[in-house]
Order: C-alpha cells, then structure tokens, then sequence
C-alpha cells in the first residue's frame, strides 16, 4: 500500500465479496482483502488501514469477536459492518460495540462509496483533533513554564496543589509575567482537562457587549439580536473560564458575575430561566484590585470571592536568575517554529540581555528572542548587533533607571514605583542571607518585625512555601 492515500481492509471470508470490494474503491483507496479474523489482526499491524470493511459471518473468529479485539487495541480506528441479515439486529449490536456503520448485503455501490468517505473522512478529523488536544495540553501543561527561582517554585508547588480543585484563583503580576501560561496549567493539570478551556480579555470587549459575551443573549433581547447568543459561561459548562485584566470589568457586571460565582446559575440578556452550570473561574489582572476597592472601582466582595487562591507572579526583574533558562527555552522553541536551527547568544549579548530591566516581562524577552534568530540569518551565534535598540543601549542605570523613566513618562506611578523597588531591594537582601530573615534584616539596616511587615505588605515570597 502507498502512503498517499487512504488505505482500506476489506475482511470477508467470500472471494467474490473482496474482488468486488477490490474493484469498486481501487480508484481511489489502497484496498487490501483477507479472508479471516486472524489474517485481520495481522493485516491491522502490518498495513495501518483507515478503515476497515468487515464481514460479521465468518469461520472461526466471527466479525463480532474481532471488532471488539480491534476496538480494544485501536479505538480510533473505523470499521464499517458488512452483514447478509435481513435484521437489524446483527447491525445494531455491532454498533453498540463501536462499529461507524454498517452496509447489508448485497451492497449499493454509491452507499458503499459515500460510507467509506464519510468514515475515512471522520477518522481524518478525529485523529487531528487528538493531534491538536496534545499539542494544547504540552502548551497547557507545567512543562510550559520555565524557571528554577524560588519565586516561580513557589507558584509551581502552588499550581500543582490547587489544579485538582474546583477553587476560585486570582493571578496577579505585570503584564508578560505570564498569567494565562499559569491559567492554562491550572485547566490542563487538573480533572476538568478534557472540557472547555474559555478565555475571556476583559479589556478586548466594550463594555456594552461583555455582558451578552459571558452570558449570551435571547433572540430579540435588542435590536440586532436576531438569533440566540450562548455566552461563554455556558460554552465553559464542565470546565474552566479564564477571565483576563478583570480588573477592567465594570462595577455593574461585577455584581452579575458574583452572584454567578456564588449561585453556579445565570440568566441570559433578555431571557428569564435561569441556567445552572458547573464552571471553574480563573481570573487575573495587573492591576492593584484593593486599590481599586479603595477607588470605588472594584467590589471588595466579588474581590474575596475570586481571591479564594492567590498566585503572584513576579517581574523577570525579580527572578534574574531566570533569564538564562528563558533565553534557552525560547531558542529552542523559536527555531522549532521558525525551521531553523538551534542558535546560541554570544557572551556580550547574553550579557546584555542579563543587564536590561525587562520592563515588558517574560513576553518581550520571548519576542527578543524571535527578533534576533529571525535577523541573524545563517549565523548560529546571536550577537548584540541582532538584538533591539533598547538593548543594545548601555545598562546605564539598570532596573533602578528603567523604574525612573517609567515613572518619568506616566507608565507606572510613583507609589508602584517606590514598591517595586522596596520589593527589589528586599528580595536581594533575602537571597544574600539565603532567606533568613534575621540575617537579612541586619544586611538591609532595619529589624526583623519591620521586615516581615514589609514582607507581608509587599507578596514577597519567602522562600519557604
């Protein structure tokens, strides 16, 4: 059989039966006959078929036997019954065993090609879907986020404790710290990897259709709802709904998603029975939530509701150590991507890479990364001359000048700022005294309960949990 197209086995003890077989799909499959169970069995492994034809009267292992035998060692490969019965009943009880169809004999040509089609077709597309499930799972999984900093331990151990949970998680951190990475681990990780995995950027969608987007809409709710909307609440049923930069949702549609939070159940725009669903809730944001409870802009209700777990995640500033592993992990992957091979960075530009702030975070090293092996044409070494502006500029101050000139030009404000480096300053202390906190207490010129406090305040993570 050739591997450019479908290849088909037709099982019948009666000659006649695959020549005919034979004759009428050669055209377009690659058809091989046997004339019982066990040369099937053979055939299977020899030939990988895409489907198989089979007779369910046969001398020693009858079609019945074998189609469970080949149901048990390859689920995903269709078998199309072929009986002579005037009964259903041989039909209906292969399909109960898993058969895609069946054809009685004597067989109409068209129904005999328009089957095959259909199966071939069907296990086409099931076997891509398997394909692309693992590929979403690989991307979904713990393997996906890099770093051996006790920081990014810290929120593995805590992913892996609260995954098999139905607990409500609130993500926090900058932008590109890789929020959704660590939402999606939380999905595919856990029992409910198999359902809807629903993603939802809170700031992506006006704020006059968010509310139809979570919870859909009936026909004629307003003008243009011309047909009835399924929000993705309901799309999530059984699994998880990831809610990004919630922070950015308005305080009115605040109230309908704790009282979802709280109830399990909802009302579409426009309907009146309300829809019960089993959805996990994982929400993230940038953004100070209990400032913005101090603002007036975020419930501190809904804020306790979705704090139940929380994960911080912290700059790549904080976890320098990290970049090394990161710079590697996105060569890899980017050559993979762009089918090219593996490239390394010279010393002066990982130097460079070391030295610079990463304002924008794990996301602009990654981009970085692709810029320089896409600008580096045949070279296997990434020199500083293939890397941005931005750092190809000397360090200059460091993260202490990045803070400075992004609160300088409005990005950050000046109370962020002081935290940021406060939590800097702490953070190295604590790696200095190898996260005692007494020795780093001593080493940063202030007492041990002043330090904690500061601790407590800042989400610095101690190394110890």
């Amino acid at each position: 059989m050739s591997d450019s197209r479908k290849r088909v086995l037709a099982v019948d003890d009666e000659l006649g039966v695959r020549e005919s077989i034979r004759i009428l799909l050669s055209g377009d499959y690659d058809v091989a006959t046997v004339a019982s169970g066990d040369a099937a069995l053979d055939a299977i492994q020899r030939e990988r078929p895409h489907l198989v034809l089979l007779d369910v009267i046969m001398p020693g292992m009858d079609g019945m036997e074998l189609l469970e035998r080949i149901r048990a060692s390859d689920p995903g490969l269709p078998v199309v019954i072929l009986t002579a019965t005037k009964t259903v009943k041989t039909a209906v009880a292969a399909m109960k065993l898993g058969a895609f169809d069946y054809l009685q004999k004597p067989f109409d040509v068209d129904e005999l090609r328009m089957i095959v089609e259909r199966a071939t077709r069907s296990a086409e597309l099931e076997a891509e879907v398997k394909r692309l499930r693992h590929e979403l799972r690989s991307q979904g999984s713990l393997r996906a986020i890099v770093g051996k900093s006790p920081q990014m331990q810290s929120v593995m151990r805590t992913v892996r404790t609260v995954a098999p949970l139905k607990t409500t998680v609130l993500i926090t951190g900058e932008s590109g710290t890789g929020k959704e990475l660590v939402a999606r681990a939380l999905h595919f990780e856990g029992p409910r990897s198999e359902e809807p995995w629903v993603v939802l950027n809170c700031a992506a969608i006006p704020e006059s259709l968010l509310e139809t987007e979570l919870f859909g809409h009936e026909r004629g709710a307003f003008t243009d709802a011309h047909a009835r909307k399924i929000g993705l609440f309901e799309q999530a049923h059984r699994g998880t709904i990831f809610l990004d930069e919630i922070g950015e949702m308005s305080i009115n549609l605040q109230a309908k998603l704790l009282r979802v939070l709280e109830e399990e159940r909802f009302t579409r725009v426009g309907g009146t029975n309300p829809l019960q669903v089993s959805v996990r809730v994982v929400a993230a944001t940038n953004r100070n939530l209990e400032r913005a409870i101090q603002e007036g802009r975020f419930r501190a209700d809904l804020y306790y509701r979705l704090n139940v777990i929380a994960v911080h995640l912290p700059t790549l500033r904080e976890r320098n150590d990290d970049v090394p592993f990161l710079v590697t992990h996105f060569l890899d992957t980017k050559a993979r991507e762009l089918g090219a091979p593996i490239k390394h960075l010279s010393r002066e530009a990982m130097d460079r890479v070391m030295s610079y702030s990463w304002p924008g975070n794990v996301r602009e090293l990654e981009n970085a990364i692709e810029r320089a092996v896409i600008l580096s044409g045949d070279r296997l070494e990434l020199e500083v001359s293939d890397l941005s502006d931005r750092l190809r500029a000397p360090a200059g101050d460091g993260p202490l000048g990045a803070l400075m000139a992004e609160v300088a030009t409005g990005r950050r404000s000046l109370g962020e700022a002081v935290d940021t480096f406060e939590r800097m300053l702490i953070q190295r202390g604590l790696d200095n005294a190898n996260y005692n906190q007494t020795r780093a207490a001593e080493l940063l010129g202030t007492t041990r309960r002043i330090l904690k406090y500061k601790i407590d305040k800042l989400g610095i993570l101690t190394g110890d949990s």
